[in-house]
């Protein structure tokens, strides 16, 4: 079993086992430790983010409206295969968003008997409120860290920026 460490909201966690103890002279142990704390403490902040969502909406919700603002106005086939699901789950998804007044089928106008989604006044709305909700979540725990560990904050960014770049 590993050794328990300190996350920054003081909560113990389990570090992956063999983690300390994969470290070499070659520093390969060291980098695998670090991509195993680097992984946990990015899973633990996006679960801890997709908790701040606008009252009465599930992840999978918020997670569709984000995408139809990205793609514009896709088919719920193209929304389908952008989240990752099959077609019957995001038809769930959507009558659930239509009804909620976030989301509105359109016909498409090159092929009536298609239907694209499009976000509403309020669906585009509801999305500001949830972003704005996981910034001021975001802010708070900024807040708590020290004056040097805020300093360190704009290269961190940087950096996890340049990890999730597309190569």
């Amino acid at each position: 079993m590993g050794t328990m460490g300190s996350g920054v909201t003081g909560e113990r966690q389990e570090e992956p086992a063999g983690a300390a103890a994969g470290a070499g002279a070659d520093g390969a142990g060291d980098e695998s430790e670090l991509a195993a704390r680097l992984r946990l403490a990015v899973t633990r902040l996006s679960r801890r983010l997709r908790q701040q969502v606008a009252e009465g909406l599930t992840p999978s919700q918020v997670a569709a409206l984000a995408t139809v603002e990205r793609l514009g106005a896709p088919s719920l086939g193209e929304l389908a295969a952008a989240e990752q699901v099959r077609p019957p789950s995001m038809t769930r998804v959507v009558d659930g968003l239509v009804g909620a007044g976030l989301v509105e089928r359109v016909v498409d106008s090159d092929d009536r008997r298609f239907a694209r989604v499009r976000l509403t006044g309020e669906g585009r709305r509801t999305l500001q409120r949830n972003r704005s909700r996981k910034t001021a979540f975001l802010v708070r725990r900024l807040e708590r860290l020290s004056a040097s560990e805020r300093r360190a904050l704009p290269e961190l960014v940087s950096l996890l920026e340049h990890l999730v770049e597309e190569s």
